[in-house]
């Protein structure tokens, strides 16, 4: 387990009121992201983290963002999308932290409280200088709402890849290869036929379940399953890699975020006749969970993609499938 996830307790609504608070992932035209550096004399003095500050009585989330962003960096924000919520205990402090994606702003950011102001490009957001509770926003940021899980490969490769560049060409960037009927040579081809298809089209490749192939094939991370997850001591993929897994209830998503898991997939949240063994979820037991979750959570199970504007309510990170997403 790793510093970073070990200061993680997943919190439920029985403890004590957390500190809420509100920050911004204000985003320019050159996908750039702005950070301000903590002051010295304050709780994780150095580190760099999205503006935002503390929700006061009476405010909603969205104004006291509104508010803070002009005291802090002089600018007026205009459509705010919901990306996140995390809780996170720190040894010191609880704090329940809302953050926003924020496109739209008039004025040029600036340091109002003289604090150093730095503008990174998304995809160099380094976890390292970040205070903890923000990594899971890092994640976020780079995560798209559709998360294709393939279908099992049959006998013919050639319109199994067919089907994958079709879901490509309709947007699909983030891709689990779940072939687990697959082995050896076949295997590695099929890998490697579907990674060069997947980062044509600029997106990202995951294996299910084969940790052991991910430098081997230099994919872009593993999906554990559920029953991997009690296996490991430590991640099995490298930082730079993603690491996934499959939950379905609260012991799982423990499980997983105390493994250093990137991001999970939750369900069934629908009824499915790939976990037709399992009572669906439901949406507000889904909420309750992704609520409590510390790491970004797609909803997985029956989804279509007219789902997905239920998954954001319920706190989604966006909506995992195969048939519903046009699976390979």
């Amino acid at each position: 387990m790793n510093a970073a996830t070990a200061q993680a307790v997943a919190v439920s609504a029985a403890e004590a009121a957390p500190v809420h608070v509100v920050a911004a992932a204000l985003i320019d035209a050159d996908g750039r992201v702005l950070l301000a550096q903590r002051p010295e004399g304050k709780h994780l003095a150095g580190y760099w983290e999205f503006p935002g500050g503390k929700v006061e009585p009476g405010e909603t989330p969205l104004q006291a963002l509104q508010r803070e962003l002009i005291e802090e960096v002089g600018v007026r924000i205009g459509a705010a999308d919901p990306l996140i919520r995390i809780p996170w205990r720190y040894a010191s402090k609880f704090i329940l932290l809302d953050v926003y994606r924020v496109l739209a702003f008039d004025g040029q950011p600036h340091s109002c409280e003289g604090q150093a102001l730095k503008w990174v490009p998304a995809a160099a957001l380094d976890p390292a200088e970040m205070p903890p509770a923000d990594h899971a926003v890092i994640h976020a940021l780079a995560l798209p709402p559709h998360y294709l899980i393939t279908a099992e490969p049959d006998a013919d490769d050639a319109a199994f890849l067919a089907r994958l560049d079709a879901a490509l060409e309709r947007g699909v960037r983030l891709v689990q290869l779940r072939a687990k009927r697959c082995d050896g040579d076949r295997l590695r081809r099929l890998a490697g036929a579907c990674l060069a298809r997947v980062r044509t089209a600029g997106g990202q490749l995951l294996i299910n379940s084969r940790w052991d192939l991910v430098e081997e094939l230099d994919l872009d991370g593993v999906h554990l399953t559920a029953a991997q997850l009690s296996g490991f001591a430590e991640r099995p993929v490298a930082a730079r890699r993603w690491l996934a897994a499959s939950c379905h209830d609260a012991r799982e998503l423990a499980l997983a975020q105390a493994l250093g898991v990137d991001f999970a997939v939750l369900g069934p949240v629908a009824a499915t006749a790939s976990h037709a063994d399992r009572e669906p979820l439901g949406w507000d037991a889904f909420a309750a969970l992704c609520g409590a979750a510390t790491v970004p959570v797609y909803a997985l199970g029956g989804m279509r993609r007219d789902d997905l504007a239920m998954a954001l309510a319920a706190g989604a990170q966006g909506i995992a499938g195969i048939s519903g997403l046009g699976g390979a």
